[in-house]
C-alpha cells in the first residue's frame, strides 16, 4: 500500500487505503456489484488515464482517478449536453511544521503545482483544492505565531497569483481556499476560498461561514464566521458555490448555494478521523441529493505533528497532533449517484466528467 510521507501505516486508523479498496479485495464480484448499487446509486463508469499522466503521478506518488457520470444524464432533443470535468486534489503537506514558513510555502507550492499540471493535461475544466491548502492545519494549537504568517491577501497574495497563473495556462477555474488577511478591514483575518477564472482573473471570494469549536477544531481563535452569505459565481463552465469544511454539517448551508443557482458545490474540508469519517460519504451525497446540485467533497491526507503540545478543554492529555486526516475525497449527482473516494493515506487526484443538464432533470423529475 502506497502512502504519503506523513501517514504512518502502522497507525490503526490508517491500515486500509479505503473502503473500495476492502469491498474489492473480500466481496465476491455478483455480489459486489449490488453493494455498489446500493452505495453508490448509478455510479461512474470508470475512465483511461493516459499514460503520460500516470507516468507523472507515479513519479511523484499521488493516485489518479478518472470518472464519467455523464451516463446518468437523460438524453435531451433540445439542449446538448452541458459536460464539464470537474477535479479535486487532496494532499498531505510536505515538510515538517518546524521548518521555516518560507520552506513549508515552498515545497507546497510546487507540489501542487506539479498535480495541477497533471489535472491539466488531464483537460480539467474546473479544480477544487482542499481547505488552507498553503499551509499545515495549525489551528488545532490556538498558537497565534508562526501560523499567522501563512496568512495572505485573497486578491493579490502569494498563492494567489501561482493559480492565476495556472488557470490561465491550463484554461481552468480553480477554487483555491486559503488563510486571508483582509488589510482593507484591519487585518482581519478568515478563512477563505478564492475562486480564479480560466483566463487567470480573480472572479471572488468566499469565507467560511459555520465555525467548528469542537475537540482540537480552535479555529475561532484565529477567525470568526464570514460575512460573504452564501454567493454563487458565474462561470464560463457552470455556476460554483464553496461550501467550506464544517458548513457541510448545516442542511440550510447547503439549501442556500442551491437557492442561489449553484450547480457544482465543492466542500474543501480538513477533518479527522476520529471525529468525522462515518459523516464523510453520507453528507456530499445527502446535500447533492436534496439541492438538485453536484458536490464534490475534498479532504486532506495524514497526520501533522506541531512543535508544541497543546490541549483543548475536552479532558484529553496533551498531544502534538490532530489526528489522521484521511482523504477519501468523492464526487456525488442530484441522482444519489456517487464516485469512488480517493485514498485514505495517499495524496491524489479524482477528475469527473458530469452534464449538469442533470440538475434541471433532477428538478423536472422529482
Amino acid at each position: 500500500m502506497k502512502v504519503a510521507p506523513n501517514v504512518n501505516p502502522n497507525d490503526p486508523i490508517a491500515k486500509f487505503e479505503s473502503v473500495e479498496a476492502v469491498l474489492e479485495k473480500y466481496v465476491p464480484e455478483k455480489a459486489l456489484k449490488e453493494v455498489k448499487r446500493v452505495m453508490y446509486g448509478k455510479g461512474s463508469e470508470k475512465l483511461a488515464v493516459p499514460a503520460d499522466v500516470q507516468k507523472i503521478a507515479d513519479a511523484e506518488n499521488f493516485e489518479i482517478k478518472v470518472e464519467s457520470m455523464m451516463k446518468n444524464a437523460i438524453p435531451e432533443q433540445s439542449r446538448a449536453p452541458r459536460k464539464v470535468r470537474v477535479a479535486v486534489i487532496q494532499n498531505a503537506v510536505t515538510t515538517p511544521t518546524d521548518a521555516p514558513i518560507a520552506e513549508q510555502k515552498k515545497a507546497l507550492f510546487e507540489r501542487l503545482e506539479k498535480m495541477i499540471d497533471a489535472a491539466g493535461k488531464l483537460g480539467v475544466n474546473v479544480l477544487g483544492l482542499q481547505e488552507a491548502w498553503t499551509m499545515p492545519f495549525a489551528f488545532c494549537t490556538r498558537e497565534k505565531y508562526p501560523w499567522m504568517e501563512f496568512a495572505e491577501e485573497a486578491e493579490t497574495g502569494e498563492s494567489t497569483q501561482l493559480i492565476k497563473r495556472l488557470a490561465k495556462k491550463h484554461n481552468m477555474v480553480i477554487i483555491s481556499p486559503i488563510l486571508e488577511r483582509d488589510s482593507a478591514h484591519a487585518d482581519t483575518i478568515w478563512n477563505t476560498a478564492v475562486v480564479i477564472g480560466n483566463n487567470g482573473n480573480y472572479i471572488g471570494k468566499h469565507r467560511k461561514n459555520h465555525i467548528p469549536r469542537v475537540g482540537d477544531f480552535n479555529e475561532a481563535t484565529y477567525y470568526l464566521e464570514g460575512n460573504t452569505g452564501h454567493p454563487v459565481f458565474e462561470t464560463v463552465y457552470g455556476k460554483i458555490a464553496i461550501n467550506i469544511c464544517y458548513g457541510r454539517h448545516h442542511p440550510l448551508n447547503w439549501m442556500m448555494f442551491g437557492l442561489n443557482g449553484a450547480e457544482i458545490v465543492f466542500n474543501p474540508s480538513a477533518t479527522v478521523g476520529g471525529l468525522s469519517e462515518p459523516m464523510w460519504p453520507i453528507e456530499a451525497r445527502n446535500a447533492a441529493i436534496a439541492n438538485n446540485y453536484f458536490v464534490f467533497g475534498i479532504n486532506r491526507i495524514g497526520t501533522e505533528y506541531f512543535p508544541n503540545e497543546f490541549t483543548s478543554a475536552n479532558g484529553k492529555p496533551a498531544h502534538k497532533d490532530f489526528g489522521h486526516f484521511y482523504g477519501s475525497s468523492y464526487a456525488a449527482g442530484p441522482d444519489a449517484s456517487r464516485t469512488p473516494g480517493l485514498s485514505r493515506v495517499r495524496d491524489g487526484i479524482l477528475a469527473v466528467d458530469i452534464d449538469l443538464n442533470q440538475c434541471q432533470q433532477i428538478k423536472d423529475v422529482w
